[in-house]
């Protein structure tokens, strides 16, 4: 499992893409203070986000310089509420990975972290999960049968079924399901869940979902 230092000031934004990081399958150090972050670096971080802009003395560029001191290819993004060209012209120049101004989607973020996270690190050893007669390859993003026939899915659909097969018995609400998967800034009749559900379950039809009346599903 990727390990993530996320630093953000804004306590609510951090809470809610730390909970979102976490869904995806990936281990999340969170920080609101620069200097705590930097009194962290030395431990085992496969990627570093760090907010440019923080409440303290320490900022995002005080946080990358401490970061490459150390090690040099640990990948960094950037968040910021600016948008200028001199931010992320500095950022790279500092030695980060991506860049990405506020307000952003929490689906956006996961999606440029996990392109980043298999870009850098396409030669580690996958982490596969086991289900029934399913491989699920994380890192990947890739299912096979007892067969080794690929099932093809969707980014969706595979989203849905790492939310799920990471949280055996645990049951979600279709609000809950929508946030993890589709992101919270998504606006649209949670009845988008129960679709992607039949489709998953029509591809892969080894998988216990079992719906709880009235608020969502659960994987047995």
């Amino acid at each position: 499992m990727y390990t993530i230092c996320f630093v953000e000031d804004e306590i609510d934004l951090s809470n809610l893409i730390r909970t979102y990081l976490e869904r995806s399958g990936y281990e999340v150090v969170a920080f609101t203070k620069g200097q705590d972050a930097i009194d962290y670096i030395g431990n085992k971080v496969d990627l570093w986000i760090l907010d440019i802009m923080l409440g303290d003395d320490v900022n995002g560029y005080d946080i990358i310089k401490a970061i490459r001191e150390q090690d040099e290819n640990v990948p960094v993004i950037f968040t910021s509420a600016r948008d200028q060209d001199l931010d992320k012209i500095l950022g790279l120049e500092l030695g980060s990975d991506d860049y990405i101004t506020k307000p952003y989607s929490s689906k956006e973020l996961v999606l440029r972290v996990n392109k980043i996270l298999k870009r850098v690190y396409k030669d580690v050893k996958s982490h596969i999960i086991t289900y029934e007669c399913y491989k699920i390859d994380i890192d990947k993003r890739t299912v096979f049968d007892d067969k080794d026939n690929e099932i093809k899915l969707t980014t969706l659909e595979f989203d849905l079924l790492l939310l799920l097969i990471q949280n055996r018995n645990k049951c979600f609400s279709r609000e809950e399901i929508l946030g993890a998967v589709w992101g919270n800034d998504y606006f649209g009749t949670d009845r988008v869940v129960d679709d992607l559900i039949r489709r998953l379950r029509k591809k892969m039809s080894k998988l216990k979902v079992n719906a709880v009346y009235g608020y969502g599903y659960r994987l047995s």
